[in-house]
């Protein structure tokens, strides 16, 4: 059978989507739109310049091209969904909308997907939109430059071109998403890890005030970034491993073929030396690629978007478990993590022992840097934002014998309500919660329609947390012992 198709118009031209049968909710589907033209050739390493328009109807059945990237490494390659679709034109985005064509005004909610800045796209199935199209949402993916197209620290070329990125989409979006069904004056703006810590250097230099209401902010926030010298040390070292000087018309002359893997063997050279002399503050994130700044100041009451925050109880567990490393962390190595992340392990560590009893050294690392990477980054962007909600995600995957646990990651397909995509099952195990499915998801639909989600606001009084397990519920200062340790420190 042919599939149905429906058109709507862009300020560039036509497009031609897809329109799903009634009984999956009749979702219209619009896929692989450039919201910029393709950053090759002249245009290499500058910020995004708008799509050329085009002649008659463009086909948008189909995902476009994703920005260039390595895979993951292992074991990480076969637990996060990853896919690679060759083509210049990677500035593009997806849609799915209940009500294709203007007049509808429904809430928007823009995707910005994870990947430590160096992988991942908007055209993977586990991001795939419908739930939130049936929901009364139009919803919203898309690509961005990673690696050292998006954010390599270059002379005499922009900073953060992945973020220059995002804010041409969110432009593009606010220009034409009516068409589409949806409000422009009713965007959220939603993202995962790399995608979450775009969303606070977005709020806190306020780069993309005005295109957007709310902001959902999964596993990152406003304290992950490189100042300057840090991000030049980068620079050299990839260079130095090309070959070639460190400016943009050398990196522009290096094949992808080999650009990429430099990138992938650049992060894992951070994690197997993290040596501030060669890495700089990237030595703590382990992040090479990141946004580029002389530093950041959260937003504070004035920043005009309401947030949602939140963190997974056992984030660092994705990286300790999987590769092993869980079993291997030392007692001193313990203590010495612990203390380039700002704690006295003296006075911190009895605290981490004394809420984990029986944790062995690599479980109590894990819980340290859960708290420096994410959980305390979101707190104090709730803190500086009244009327913020938090949340903790703690459902704890069954995988790897239960260590897993309530990983990085792990919530994405309760926040998509997509636990039937194959490629969230080495992660979730064969029997994942579908009411905590369902009412996370209600939770994020609620937030971009209302922006309340369905529990308090965050306090410095209470600290309200909505904790995500099998039986939701809010609760006030959870880890409060170890909150406090982070008191002037993070």
């Amino acid at each position: 059978m042919t599939p149905r198709t429906t058109v709507c118009t862009t300020e560039q031209g036509a497009v031609r989507g897809t329109l799903s049968d009634s009984a999956d909710g009749g979702v219209a589907s619009f896929l692989g739109i450039p919201y910029a033209a393709p950053p090759f050739g002249p245009r290499r390493f500058l910020a995004p310049c708008p799509p050329e328009p085009w002649q008659g109807v463009r086909d948008a059945t189909a995902y476009g091209p994703t920005a260039p990237h390595a895979p993951y490494a292992p074991p990480f390659d076969a637990l996060i969904p990853e896919d690679v679709i060759p083509g210049d034109d990677c500035l593009n985005l997806n849609i799915w909308t209940p009500a294709p064509g203007p007049g509808a005004r429904l809430p928007v909610m823009v995707w910005l997907h994870g990947g430590a800045f160096s992988n991942g796209s908007g055209s993977v199935s586990a991001y795939e939109g419908s739930a939130f199209a049936r929901d009364g949402v139009v919803c919203v993916t898309l690509n961005y430059r990673l690696g050292s197209d998006g954010f390599l620290h270059l002379p005499g070329v922009p900073d953060n071109r992945g973020l220059l990125d995002q804010v041409a989409a969110l432009r593009w979006i606010r220009a034409n998403i009516s068409s589409f069904g949806g409000d422009p004056d009713q965007v959220t703006v939603f993202g995962e890890s790399a995608g979450a810590m775009s969303i606070g250097v977005l709020l806190a230099t306020g780069q993309a005030r005005g295109l957007f209401r709310r902001a959902i902010l999964q596993s990152g926030a406003c304290h992950h970034f490189l100042r300057p010298s840090s991000a030049a040390l980068i620079t050299d070292r990839l260079a130095t491993k090309l070959g070639v000087e460190a400016a943009p018309e050398a990196f522009a002359a290096v094949p992808l073929a080999d650009l990429l893997p430099a990138q992938a063997e650049l992060r894992a050279e951070v994690s197997a030396r993290p040596d501030p002399a060669l890495w700089g503050e990237a030595v703590l994130n382990l992040m090479p690629f990141e946004p580029v700044t002389a530093g950041l100041s959260l937003p504070g009451p004035d920043c005009g978007v309401d947030l949602l925050i939140g963190s997974n109880r056992e984030e660092y567990r994705l990286f300790l478990v999987p590769t092993g490393l869980l079993d291997a962390v030392s007692e001193s190595g313990l203590r010495a993590a612990t203390t380039a992340y700002g704690l006295d392990p003296d006075q911190a560590l009895p605290t981490y022992r004394a809420t984990h009893p029986a944790a062995t050294p690599g479980e109590l690392l894990s819980a340290v840097a859960t708290d420096w990477f994410y959980r305390i980054p979101a707190i104090r962007l709730a803190e500086s934002v009244p009327g913020s909600h938090l949340y903790e995600f703690a459902w704890r995957s069954p995988r790897f014998a239960g260590h897993l646990g309530a990983c990085h990651a792990l919530e994405l397909p309760f926040v998509f309500n997509r636990l039937h995509d194959p490629s969230y099952a080495p992660m979730l195990g064969t029997r994942p919660p579908r009411a905590l499915a369902d009412a996370m998801h209600a939770a994020w639909v609620s937030f971009a329609k209302t922006g309340d989600p369905g529990w308090p606001a965050y306090g410095t009084t209470t600290r309200t947390t909505m904790v995500f397990t099998e039986d939701p519920a809010p609760e006030d200062d959870p880890h409060g012992q170890e909150r406090l340790l982070w008191d002037g420190v993070r």
